[in-house]
């Protein structure tokens, strides 16, 4: 089955000879940081070497929530939250952003003890979080059979479509003055006195004071050939689509045995609540230390295999020069193949949680590539070693709804204004400064 068709954005056709700032990755990072500076006024390039939000930014759940969030990311996720509330209006185009509340159940009694731990950390920030059950829980989920008596209920969460957002937003961007170049992979940094100068693309030279490296699962590899240390591993997860239903919940869920949400199409996405496929690649050893606990909290949802991609990385050019083809260009849109088993086991559980879903057919499957850091919370940063280059990557599965609120912060930092929340947790210096780092249990 096909991949996601985002909204096609047109290219730009001339590269500028200079701009104040270049972002790299058109998903919804860079085309929200992009929006954000080109409203303030400053001239804007931004480039994607394939096409706007074909990889993860039009694959992920389309959540836009709060619960069940690190701890270290709720003010920003707030933030997120006030922008996507008027952000059609603001863009002149539709998302397909609703409040429409998201329910996080509890398996067993455990669970339900963490969601209640969870909760004390929006306590007074009038959420209306609260823990359903019984009446109250049936209503929400019209004609369920998941077997759930406990759930966590945020109805400021909602929803948008993957495919229209990060388009949208980049529409707008040009709208303000940016310029928005497809198809124009980013080769490398110019750099002049150990500070950015420009960059290096493969339609030719940009001369920036400022570059913003959004390049999802690619920024690793980016941020190596300039000499910058970014921890950061892929995981896969596979989703599904059905055809429309009639009857089905009209709040999201998320539980273990599968996560479901209601598409504007009205049909539904649906995936496994816990499973996520890791890929054992060169980097799982360079990283082993970094991300071992990491792995050792999550073992029980991380499924590791040996594939082809061992190889497809293994084959990587780790440095290079302005002048050479690098793997941006050799693969303009990272596109993996979905696993058969979490489909099945996903779309049975659903299945049987919502009877409702049986007349329904699955019209579509993916999968997408997550990027994660060690402690599984995004770097929004500038990098110390090298001034005038800013990293907002690492989002660990978490960056759709929190995109507009990042690039708000990315701007922020890129323009010296005062940040919209207190960026100290999402440094990149906490990899090298002594800093413990590891995910948060979530409650």
């Amino acid at each position: 089955m096909t991949a996601p068709k985002p909204t096609p954005v047109e290219s730009d056709l001339a590269l500028p000879k200079r701009v104040d700032v270049v972002v790299i990755g058109g998903g919804i990072i860079g085309v929200s940081t992009a929006l954000e500076l080109a409203e303030r006024g400053a001239s804007v390039l931004l480039c994607e070497k394939g096409q706007i939000a074909a990889e993860q930014s039009s694959r992920n759940w389309g959540w836009v929530r709060l619960g069940m969030r690190d701890p270290r990311e709720i003010p920003l996720m707030q933030e997120a939250l006030r922008v996507w509330q008027t952000l059609d209006e603001r863009l002149g185009r539709e998302t397909g952003y609703t409040q429409s509340g998201i329910l996080f159940g509890a398996s067993g009694a455990r669970d339900a003890a963490n969601l209640q731990k969870w909760m004390r950390h929006v306590d007074g920030l009038q959420t209306g979080a609260r823990i359903v059950s019984g009446g109250e829980l049936s209503d929400l989920l019209q004609g369920h059979k998941t077997g759930l008596t406990t759930a966590l209920y945020m109805p400021q969460d909602g929803r948008a479509e993957p495919q229209w957002a990060a388009p949208a937003i980049a529409e707008a961007a040009r709208n303000r003055g940016a310029v928005i170049m497809t198809q124009c992979a980013v080769r490398s940094l110019d750099t002049r006195e150990g500070r950015v100068a420009g960059v290096f693309t493969e339609r030719g030279k940009v001369a920036c004071d400022r570059v913003v490296l959004a390049g999802g699962a690619w920024s690793r590899l980016f941020a190596g050939n300039a000499g910058v240390a970014l921890p950061q591993l892929k995981v896969l997860n596979t989703v599904l689509r059905t055809s429309p239903v009639h009857d089905g919940p009209g709040p999201a869920l998320w539980f273990d045995d599968f996560a479901i949400r209601k598409r504007a199409d009205g049909g539904y996405t649906i995936a496994s609540g816990h499973e996520n496929t890791v890929d054992i690649v060169p980097d799982s050893f360079r990283l082993a230390k970094q991300f071992l606990p990491a792995f050792a909290q999550e073992w029980k949802s991380l499924r590791f295999r040996l594939s082809k991609r061992w190889m497809i990385e293994a084959r990587h050019d780790r440095r290079w020069l302005p002048t050479d083809v690098t793997p941006f260009e050799q693969c303009r849109i990272l596109d993996p193949e979905p696993s058969q088993k979490v489909l099945r086991n996903a779309w049975g559980r659903a299945c049987k949680g919502f009877p409702a879903l049986v007349n329904s057919e699955v019209v579509q499957s993916w999968a997408g590539m997550i990027d994660v850091t060690p402690d599984a919370i995004p770097v929004i940063s500038g990098v110390d070693e090298l001034p005038g280059l800013f990293i907002g990557t690492g989002f660990s599965g978490h960056g759709f709804g929190i995109g507009p609120g990042a690039g708000r912060l990315i701007a922020d930092l890129v323009a010296e204004t005062t940040p919209c929340v207190d960026p100290t947790a999402f440094r990149m210096s906490r990899f090298t400064d002594g800093s413990k780092v590891r995910p948060d249990p979530g409650y």
